[in-house]
């Protein structure tokens, strides 16, 4: 089982460039390349409590879903179990959205980001992002994966990346991406459910 020990900064689009190049002094750069995240939940008039998203790439379909372990969280850094799968073919994705449907699942947000990934160049499991996220803005997030019993090592070096980079705790913010989409009145949807059905 992995965890993933994280902390996310809203930045101005004016610090990303003097981010950047301190981002580069300590880590690698690996990939550049953008997200779609179509968000299902149950039915409800308010924010849901839980839900999972749909990413369609090239030939398959990558379900998630994260479970927030709040025990573990501090004020700067947030940890999530992460439950993942994929389907490919036609078939399979056409029976787990009839299941959806039934389910009384519906799609309610949908987040497009924009990402430029880095590795730290000594310890390649700290990942560091930069996003641009359609109706958000910019943001750095900080990630590193673990062993539950390597947590309280992981929320350090987090700790330690985000002092290498002159962040101050004023500026860190772990609010969701959905919730804030949600808080903007953001529901923007490609209409997944009809579109994998009917297509």
């Amino acid at each position: 089982m992995w965890l993933e020990v994280e902390t996310k900064v809203k930045l101005n689009s004016s610090d990303v460039p003097e981010l950047r190049e301190k981002i580069k002094r300590i880590a690698r750069f690996k990939a550049r390349g953008k997200k779609a995240d179509d968000y299902f939940a149950i039915k409800s008039k308010g924010y849901p409590k839980k839900a999972f998203r749909i990413r369609a790439m090239k030939n398959k379909f990558e379900v998630n879903f994260k479970k927030h372990l709040k025990k573990y969280w501090t004020k700067e850094i947030v940890v999530k179990k992460e439950f993942e799968f994929q389907l490919k073919g036609k078939d399979e994705v056409e029976s787990l959205l009839t299941l959806f449907n039934d389910l009384n699942f519906v799609e309610w947000v949908r987040k497009i980001k924009w990402n430029e990934t880095y590795k730290h160049k000594k310890d390649k499991r700290i990942s560091i992002e930069i996003n641009r996220v359609k109706h958000l803005g910019y943001f750095m997030e900080i990630e590193y994966l673990c062993k539950p019993r390597e947590m309280k090592k992981g929320r350090r070096k987090i700790l330690r990346v985000l002092k290498e980079l002159d962040i101050k705790p004023s500026q860190i913010d772990n609010t969701g991406y959905t919730r804030m989409l949600w808080d903007k009145g953001t529901k923007e949807k490609r209409k997944f459910l009809e579109r994998s059905i009917n297509g």
